[in-house]
């Protein structure tokens, strides 16, 4: 008798505790419903990350049925809007729409960034992933890859500068593995951010820089500045007469970068699902894909598990190219 009071009493428990988890999330949910949705963006308004976030977040508004509110806080390569997350509660109310360099970069090159990708943050989706490339600016004459290093050797004795849009980042590693390939003395010149890199070499103070496709795209079409190489296994779909670099004998470049969403750990799964399925709802918007499309991203809805296992991969193959270089965090 005992035993079976006792096995009714555990059913009973586990019982409560599940419905006390399904009320949690129905209440998150009701919340998400009735409160605004902060989506945090770490690069300033106006830039590339924040035109994404501004498309998405428009369309957003309609499949999660509240307003979604673009927080930028801008700075230091997304590493501000990163601890802003990780202090936010896991409540479904705030968000971070960010690129590779914030979560998978940061944390390898600063010895205390101030939060922990794997154990404060939990991804949501992804959703494109995107190329970095090397572009000269409109008063270096060359037109290519090749055309570039030769007047480099020529006319700058084989050094030059290359703008990168942060330090620490894949682009200032892409100038050293450039250096090392075709044995010129290239030296990477931090910016902060791409905004400020981009006015340099519109103003010829810098011959090349290193950034996103959908950072250069409008230049380049516009003629003010020429994309010589993509990294990637295959050519940019904007970009179809560009090389990658694989192509021009710089190996080991195949894996692209990822944009992505992410919340604060501990965000009810529920949550993190309905916050998906609005996600891919969005993509598939004609208006939508165009526009990101036009911008040199290629759109790619990435479910939760599939998003977190190519961020893992992604941060191991850099991680292998970082200790290779010999760089040290800061």
């Amino acid at each position: 008798m005992l035993k079976s009071t006792w096995n009714g009493a555990s059913r009973l428990a586990r019982g409560l505790f599940a419905a006390g988890l399904l009320a949690a999330a129905g209440t998150a949910l009701a919340q998400s419903a009735a409160t605004p949705i902060r989506l945090l963006v770490g690069f300033p308004a106006g830039g590339g990350t924040d035109v994404i976030a501004r498309t998405l977040g428009e369309k957003l508004k309609d499949e999660l049925g509240t307003s979604v509110v673009i927080e930028n806080r801008a700075g230091a390569g997304g590493q501000i809007a990163a601890q802003a997350l990780k202090a936010a509660p896991a409540d479904g109310h705030t968000f971070f729409l960010t690129h590779d360099h914030t979560i998978s970069i940061l944390p390898q090159v600063v010895k205390n960034p101030g939060f922990d990708s794997d154990r404060d943050f939990v991804p949501v989706a992804g959703f494109a992933t995107f190329a970095n490339a090397l572009a000269v600016s409109g008063g270096t004459p060359a037109k290519s890859m090749v055309e570039y290093v030769a007047w480099v050797k020529k006319e700058r004795g084989g050094k030059d500068t290359i703008g990168v849009p942060a330090p620490a980042s894949i682009p200032e590693f892409l100038v050293k593995l450039i250096g090392t390939k075709y044995k010129i003395d290239v030296q990477a010149a931090p910016y902060r951010g791409s905004a400020p890199m981009l006015a340099d070499m519109l103003g010829n103070q810098i011959s090349a820089g290193i950034g996103s496709v959908p950072d250069f795209i409008e230049n380049q079409k516009a003629g003010k500045i020429r994309v010589v190489a993509v990294i990637g296994a295959k050519r940019q779909a904007v970009l179809p007469q560009v090389p990658t670099f694989g192509e021009l004998g710089l190996a080991g470049l195949d894996d692209l970068p990822y944009y992505g969403i992410f919340a604060p750990v501990g965000t009810p799964q529920p949550v993190i699902d309905r916050f998906g399925v609005a996600l891919d709802k969005v993509l598939k918007m004609p208006d939508v894909r165009e526009r990101l499309t036009a911008m040199g991203l290629s759109v790619e809805y990435m479910p939760q598990g599939q998003f977190a296992g190519r961020v893992r991969s992604y941060t191991q193959t850099w991680a292998q190219i970082i200790k290779a270089s010999g760089f040290q965090p800061q």
